[in-house]
C-alpha cells in the first residue's frame, strides 16, 4: 500500500536548521504534486511549501526566504531543508502526496524550536 513516511524531526534552538525527508513507496512519485503541512497544538492544521511535478514551488508567507522545499523523483522523496527556526515553527509536520482526487498522508514528524 502507499506509505509516506516522514524523518528528520526533533529538538532545535532557535536560529538552527533541519531537514525533513519524506520517503514515498507504492506511488508513481514523479506525477504527484507533494506538500508539507504543520499543526501546531491548538491550530489549524496549514499549508507550508508544495512542490509540483515541473517543480514550481510555493511557500506560505511565514517560511518565505528561510524553507526550501525540494524532490527528488530517483529516490521517490520530498525534503523541507529548514533554516532560521523560530519558536513559532514548532509543530508536526506532515507530508501529502496529492495527484487529482489522490491524496496520501504522512504520520508526521515533530519539530520542536526551544532555547
Amino acid at each position: 500500500q502507499v506509505q509516506l513516511v516522514e524523518s528528520g524531526g526533533g529538538l532545535v534552538q532557535p536560529g538552527g536548521s533541519l531537514r525533513l525527508s519524506c520517503a514515498a513507496s507504492a506511488i508513481s512519485f514523479s506525477i504527484y504534486t507533494m506538500v508539507w503541512h504543520r499543526q501546531a497544538p491548538g491550530k489549524q492544521r496549514e499549508l507550508v511549501a508544495s512542490i509540483t511535478p515541473g517543480r514550481t514551488t510555493t511557500y506560505v508567507e511565514s517560511v518565505k526566504g528561510r524553507f526550501t522545499i525540494s524532490r527528488d523523483n530517483a529516490k521517490n522523496t520530498l525534503y523541507l531543508q529548514m533554516n532560521s527556526l523560530k519558536i513559532e515553527d514548532t509543530a508536526v509536520y506532515y507530508c501529502n502526496a496529492k495527484y487529482y482526487t489522490r491524496a496520501y498522508w504522512g504520520q508526521g514528524t515533530q519539530v520542536t524550536v526551544s532555547s
